[in-house]
């Protein structure tokens, strides 16, 4: 594709023209895709507001510019391969053909329960095609889609199904996972007793358990789509109307619905995917995220098949039902690209080297890392067993609210340095800047990490409250979106991401606020307060520490602590469950009532050489009896 660079002579062409001159830039990939009208403007932006506006005025589909674009030239070719969790059930494997006829039979089937465009639909959904055609078929009509990662709890869920005041919640039976059957009907029946905007749920028959069917709300998928019409009209999208929303956890409690809009969502993420991974069509590209994160939107659904590609869907996790899977199914389907979590990574790598030995690897031609910055030894670990040292490794950084990759080597053509995110992307501004928000120019310099000009993908607004947008990304440093990660420059010029600096935890990859956490602690009737830290995790790069101030009337220590981790799960999901509770007397505060979470870190980390000045504390004696009940 003309837009795909080639040489690291060509990324820096590239880059300083979209540095130059953006619009010309960005118009210049914009017209490689099928819009029923030109846009007016390229961009219009203010990051005071914020505003940001791409492709003004232009109207397209962005499904078109995946079958109409596709279908004459790619209509037998795989759109999507899908490996199930259990290796003894069949596999599947949809051309573009097929997944347009999906999609269209259940665009229709969407209208015939009465969802229109602009409508919010959840959905809430295993690994299987029908997740992306759900995505697909939203995209096609004109309705919103939410994802929710189908791990999530029934209050977590409800939720952000009221934030968006949803229609329609698509899910299944039940889920498996590993050795789990997960009856994932019952958590949105749940769900649903406190969401009065839903009107009907669409439930996929996967698992074959017996659910409830509530009559007149609650509709089997095959019967939804049974008699409806595999023709569907695209509808006609403004650029800037929204595609998706997707709910991620900050630093204050309640989850923000980042949203991302038609245009230029689609220009990012195909420009974004082909390039970071070097795509070639007719390869196999498999990215390992679930697609209730944006990696799974971005680089499963939206960026393969935008490129023509071929996108591998696995329903199951690394080490069922032996640590070889992932690398089982590499040698099975011959996957060139494989995109994964550091996490999996480190889970991996425990098992040491026999798992991977019946295994040759030799079609991977790119292995990439995403979710958090990836350790060394797992870097090397991952290039030099996975890769086999002769596959580039790309270390991607983006986020949620950035919509696709920011910074990243281009596979086999930037120069990789283990642990470095690299160079950011053309048409990306990243700049370096100190607490007061002053640049940080030339090299080895470190601090916090900004981007000073908008790029397509970025978010728009969070759903509902424009207001929190504003505060959260475009208030901490004039005229610049703040990413929240501190950054380093080094000597020749490469960014290395350091992880957030503000109240959020990155666990498995996966963003936690610690107010979220500490609010579901809290609502345990014991619970005086709480204070949730990350703190350095062998596997999951950070775990959550969780200092807990209780009424201990009637429980013993151990009973308590595993009533709180079953509290957090209930509420939020598996995924935010702390992996140590300390129960406490006090919490260090400042005078005006502020928790120093700066000592409970470095008691969390098990490094109290030097906690700094204590002195402000109204209560300096309780840091003593922390550091103490955590045995150190």
């Amino acid at each position: 594709m003309s837009n795909k660079i080639q040489t690291l002579s060509g990324y820096f062409h590239e880059y300083q023209k979209s540095v130059l001159d953006p619009e010309t830039f960005w118009a210049r990939i914009g017209e490689s895709f099928y819009w029923r009208k030109q846009w007016d403007e390229t961009v219009s932006w203010d990051f005071e507001k914020p505003d940001v506006k791409w492709f003004v005025n232009g109207k397209l589909n962005i499904t078109e510019n995946i079958f109409e674009r596709y279908l004459h030239t790619k209509g037998d070719t795989p759109a999507i391969i899908w490996e199930p969790n259990d290796p003894n059930e069949a596999n599947r494997i949809v051309t573009y053909r097929e997944l347009f006829e999906m999609t269209n039979q259940f665009c229709n089937a969407l209208k015939a329960q009465g969802i229109e465009k602009g409508d919010r639909v959840i959905i809430y959904m295993p690994m299987v095609p029908e997740a992306a055609v759900a995505m697909l078929a939203c995209a096609r009509l004109g309705a919103i889609h939410s994802v929710v990662f189908a791990g999530f709890s029934s209050s977590a869920l409800a939720d952000r199904i009221n934030d968006c005041e949803a229609k329609m919640v698509l899910t299944s039976d039940g889920n498996y996972r590993g050795a789990k059957q997960i009856p994932v009907k019952a958590v949105v029946d749940e769900a649903v007793e406190s969401t009065p905007s839903i009107e009907k749920v669409i439930v996929l028959n996967r698992t074959g358990e017996e659910v409830t069917m509530k009559e007149g709300r609650d509709i089997w998928w095959h019967d939804a789509i049974a008699n409806q019409s595999t023709d569907f009209a695209a509808t006609e999208m403004d650029s800037e109307d929204l595609l998706f929303i997707l709910y991620t956890s900050g630093s204050t409690g309640k989850p923000k619905g980042v949203v991302h809009t038609t245009g230029g969502y689609m220009v990012y993420a195909e420009y974004s995917f082909s390039n970071v991974f070097q795509y070639t069509p007719g390869d196999i590209y498999w990215c390992t995220a679930d697609i209730g994160w944006i990696t799974g939107h971005s680089y499963i659904v939206y960026g393969p098949l935008l490129a023509g590609g071929t996108t591998l869907m696995f329903e199951g996790v690394p080490t069922f039902p032996h640590a070889g899977r992932f690398w089982e199914i590499v040698d099975k389907y011959k996957v060139n690209q494989f995109y994964t979590a550091p996490t999996a990574i480190r889970a991996l790598q425990v098992h040491g080297l026999e798992p991977i030995q019946p295994y040759s690897l030799n079609s991977l031609k790119v292995i990439g890392s995403v979710g958090e910055p990836i350790n060394e030894e797992a870097w090397h670990w991952y290039h030099d067993h996975i890769g086999k040292g002769n596959c580039p490794l790309v270390d991607t950084w983006w986020q949620t609210e950035t919509g696709g990759i920011m910074i990243s080597a281009l596979a086999g053509i930037t120069p990789n340095k283990p642990a470095h995110a690299s160079l950011p992307l053309p048409g990306i501004q990243p700049i370096i800047v100190d607490a007061e928000g002053n640049e940080l120019k030339g090299n080895n310099v470190e601090g916090n990490l900004c981007i000073k000009f908008p790029w397509p993908s970025m978010i728009r607004t969070t759903y509902g409250d424009h207001e929190k947008c504003k505060n959260v990304y475009f208030s901490a440093y004039k005229n610049m979106y703040f990413t929240g990660d501190g950054a380093k420059r080094d000597h020749d010029g490469y960014l290395r991401i350091l992880g957030r600096v503000d109240d959020v935890i990155n666990v498995s990859g996966h963003r936690m606020g610690t107010a979220e956490v500490e609010n579901a602690i809290n609502e345990h009737p014991k619970v005086v307060e709480s204070a949730v830290v990350g703190y350095p995790h062998d596997v999951k790069g950070q775990g959550i520490y969780a200092y807990v101030i209780c009424d201990m009337t009637g429980r013993t220590e151990d009973s308590l602590k595993a009533e709180i981790k079953d509290t957090v799960r209930k509420i939020i999901g598996p995924i935010a469950k702390p992996d140590m509770v300390q129960i406490v007397p006090g919490l260090p505060k400042t005078r005006s009532g502020k928790i120093m979470r700066r000592i409970l870190r470095k008691v969390a980390s098990k490094d109290i050489s030097n906690l700094g000045d204590t002195s402000t504390l109204l209560n300096p004696e309780v840091v003593d009896d922390i550091i103490k009940g955590a045995g150190l």
